[in-house]
């Protein structure tokens, strides 16, 4: 089947981000256990610390997911003009911690603790220092001295879907973090249909459109590809919207040790983003700017899924170009940020992105 993609042209061959993390290949290959692997795909994070495997058959039955033409207009949507939405909440700082969220922020650092660089940055980041003043209206990674700091990447060298993948998904398996991970080194911006236990919707789809409930499950309608397993899964998006399979980065690569990790980085959250809570369902997916290593944006990511709100999440890992867009929307560049095209509102700072979904959509 030929490939809907639109491929930027490139030239020369770029090294890899993965080859910085050769040596670490060499001890994680040691460990690779499929057999721990597959045990502990059922198994959710914080349960794990109970000893509670997961019943990952929902009860209840299901409704379709939302439609293509939801899908498009939550797309369309992301790429429209800000003034659409009408900014409220909190001004954006940087690095600040809202009153009463110091816990639960430390306890969202344990994956930026246990799996290093991985979700934070794009294939190929390479930092710069720029002589002069950083011209305004541009994103940079710091000022000092009359210098700035420069973000670049090889993303804009990779074919990028012309229809948006589908991922199904929740926030407590490590299988998921895996592939979460792989969209942001890759740039991808994907729909994600979270599948929280006992949610009435998208679990029972994955059961009746794949063959069988697990996670995560990947729909790309660009070539027609329907995908279980998360090493599958990030081969085929290196392959197909990346630099090859073959160029997969080492901490994607370690087998046991990569699943061991991950899960622990999510065990303090104790399953958080793992359950279903009732709530209403948009018409439209909210969108997300997001990145998987931030606490923050795994804080508002939890409630996404515990919600079982749809939602286009745009990644920005450090060398995204999409960081600068988010700069000329807003001025400012901070995640998470999120426009919710169901009510026109547009939000930055975790704490308050939490309180609205809540308050919009979490029923009494």
């Amino acid at each position: 089947m030929t490939r809907r993609v639109s491929r930027a042209s490139a030239s020369g061959d770029n090294v890899s981000t993965s080859k910085r993390f050769q040596r670490s290949a060499i001890v994680c290959a040691a460990l690779r256990d499929d057999q721990l692997s597959r045990a502990l795909r059922t198994i959710d994070t914080g349960s794990l610390m109970r000893g509670v495997i997961e019943n990952t058959v929902p009860a209840t039955p299901a409704s379709p997911p939302s439609t293509s033409s939801n899908i498009e207009t939550a797309t369309s949507a992301a790429a429209s003009d800000a003034d659409a939405f009408v900014l409220q909440g909190p001004e954006p700082r940087k690095f600040a911690v809202a009153d009463g969220e110091l816990a639960n922020v430390l306890s969202a650092s344990g994956s930026f603790i246990t799996r290093a660089v991985s979700g934070a940055l794009c294939e190929g980041w390479t930092p710069s220092v720029v002589e002069g003043e950083c011209p305004p209206g541009t994103y940079t990674l710091g000022e000092f001295g009359g210098r700035y700091l420069k973000e670049t990447s090889d993303v804009g060298m990779f074919p990028r879907p012309e229809i948006t993948l589908e991922l199904y998904e929740f926030e407590g398996c490590p299988f998921c973090r895996k592939v979460r991970e792989a969209v942001v080194w890759l740039d991808l911006d994907v729909i994600v249909y979270p599948c929280p236990q006992g949610g009435p919707t998208y679990r029972e789809f994955v059961k009746s459109d794949g063959g069988k409930s697990q996670f995560p499950f990947l729909v790309d309608k660009n070539t027609g590809k329907k995908m279980y397993e998360s090493d599958d899964i990030i081969d085929y998006l290196y392959e197909t919207y990346g630099p090859g399979k073959d160029r997969v980065p080492s901490l994607l690569r370690a087998g046991a040790l990569t699943i061991l990790t991950a899960g622990f980085g999510l065990a303090p959250r104790l399953g958080a983003g793992s359950r279903y809570r009732t709530a209403k369902k948009p018409d439209t997916p909210v969108t997300i700017w997001s990145y998987e290593a931030s606490p923050f944006c795994k804080l508002v990511r939890e409630k996404l899924v515990e919600l079982e709100i749809p939602h286009l999440m745009r990644s920005v890992g450090r060398g995204s170009p999409k960081r600068q867009e988010l700069m000329d929307r807003r001025g400012v560049f901070q995640a998470p940020y999120i426009e919710d095209p169901n009510t026109g509102v547009a939000l930055f700072e975790s704490a308050a992105i939490v309180k609205y979904l809540e308050d919009t959509y979490a029923s009494a």
